[in-house]
């Protein structure tokens, strides 16, 4: 997956800390603390050794022992206060307490005592604007729809339990089947909850919306052992393995698309159009993804995919025709 511009923002911040309190460090152990290269680790510092408080001049600088970074080591020897820990302002305080009510509402955390502490901690250092974060809805997950609250019980009891699950699910493509699982682990985006598990039919890791699940029935079996099997959170690879890989080119204004989701790699071309190859286990998703994106999409490989996606493109257009939506359309 490539790297964010957020990502190496906080491993650089992270980097100034660690430099700090590691003076005189070899820049090999420096790339195997943060799991990078060495030669990603060098650039971090070339773009540190830039970068400052405002004015921009040498003793604006963070800086770094020149004779060191010639021998491959790392000191650093001005931090221009980035190595001082960081005062909230109220509307910083107001953010980090909105997040830590969301994990305390997110089911399983309610009673965390870390949590709690935490968020004790900060409020008593925020003040007001505790006060405006105890005014904030904070929603974790659509379970206001009560089959949804249902299903999320019924896959948390299944989960305690170690039992299988019988699902009658519609997909993303709008197809019902009927599948076995062993429940693994639940996930949410803030939106929509997921169960992670393995699917006998599929013989892979498959990811279900709770509100696709059209009848959900606990079985007797007991799960069954997948010490294969990777969950978020690790630094192993993907859970699952892509079943086609996708080489997109876009327009400058979809550069989302490389930040949302998780892209092989990201090339930038000379007209200001970027690639990016994306291992895809869905084609429907993909179709969904391209369909969305309209004129910024310039190409699609391989071939035939890209005629996939033409013909439910064409699809759509003729069902649009013959409901009378479409004025003086012709569709290829």
């Amino acid at each position: 997956m490539a790297e964010t511009a957020g990502d190496r923002v906080v491993r650089m911040l992270a980097l100034i800390a660690y430099l700090d309190d590691h003076p005189g460090v070899p820049v090999e152990q420096v790339a195997e603390h943060f799991g990078v290269s060495v030669g990603q680790v060098l650039m971090d510092v070339d773009t540190l050794w830039v970068s400052g408080t405002p004015g921009y001049m040498h003793d604006d600088l963070i800086d770094f022992a020149a004779d060191d970074h010639e021998r491959n080591i790392l000191t650093l020897t001005d931090a221009r206060g980035m190595d001082q820990p960081l005062r909230l302002g109220p509307q910083e305080a107001l953010a980090l307490l909105t997040a830590l009510r969301s994990l305390q509402e997110t089911p399983g955390l309610a009673d965390d005592a870390v949590l709690s502490s935490t968020a004790d901690k900060l409020a008593r250092a925020a003040g007001a604007a505790a006060q405006a974060a105890e005014s904030v809805d904070v929603r974790v997950g659509d379970t206001s729809r009560p089959d949804v609250s249902a299903r999320l019980s019924l896959v948390r009891d299944a989960l305690r339990a170690g039992r299988q699950l019988r699902l009658r699910y519609v997909s993303a493509a709008d197809t019902v089947s009927e599948r076995t699982v062993d429940p693994l682990q639940l996930l949410t985006d803030s939106d929509q909850w997921f169960l992670l598990a393995w699917c006998h039919r599929a013989t892979d890791v498959r990811q279900f919306r709770l509100d696709r699940m059209l009848e959900a029935t606990p079985l007797d079996a007991p799960v069954g052992e997948h010490p294969h099997v990777t969950l978020p959170g690790s630094a192993e690879p993907p859970l699952t393995a892509a079943r086609w890989q996708v080489r997109l080119v876009l327009s400058s204004r979809a550069r989302w698309v490389a930040e949302q989701y998780p892209v092989s790699t990201v090339t930038d071309l000379d007209d200001g159009r970027f690639a990016v190859v994306l291992d895809v286990v869905d084609l429907a998703w993909l179709h969904n993804l391209v369909l969305g994106l309209g004129p910024d999409v310039h190409e699609v490989e391989p071939a035939d995919v890209a005629d996939g996606i033409a013909a439910r493109g064409r699809a759509a257009l003729a069902a649009y025709a013959a409901a009378g939506l479409l004025d003086d359309v012709d569709v290829p």
